[in-house]
């Protein structure tokens, strides 16, 4: 390997170890924060559907939810008295 290329690979290399220790700390970080809300009564995996939903457009995220309660209803497990994301306390 020719010592530009060398060099190169070691650029890339210490960058992509570089956005590898950031991405462990921002993981942190995100633990921490769904541990202080799960503190607060919150639910965790409640809370990491919201956020997933709220990535999604509108129309797809309604996609879903349609589809979700078509399978639900299909297998038995909602009979149309309470919303299936929000299910009863």
């Amino acid at each position: 390997m020719h010592d530009a290329s060398a060099e190169r690979l070691t650029n890339y290399i210490e960058r992509i170890e570089t956005l590898e220790e950031e991405k462990a700390a921002l993981a942190g970080d995100l633990k921490e924060v769904y541990a202080e809300a799960k503190l607060e009564g919150f639910d965790p995996k409640v809370l990491r559907q919201v956020v997933r939903l709220r990535k999604l457009e509108e129309q797809e995220r309604e996609e879903q939810e349609s589809l979700l309660h078509m399978y639900m209803q299909a297998l038995g497990m909602y009979n149309g008295t309470a919303s299936p994301e929000a299910p009863a306390e």
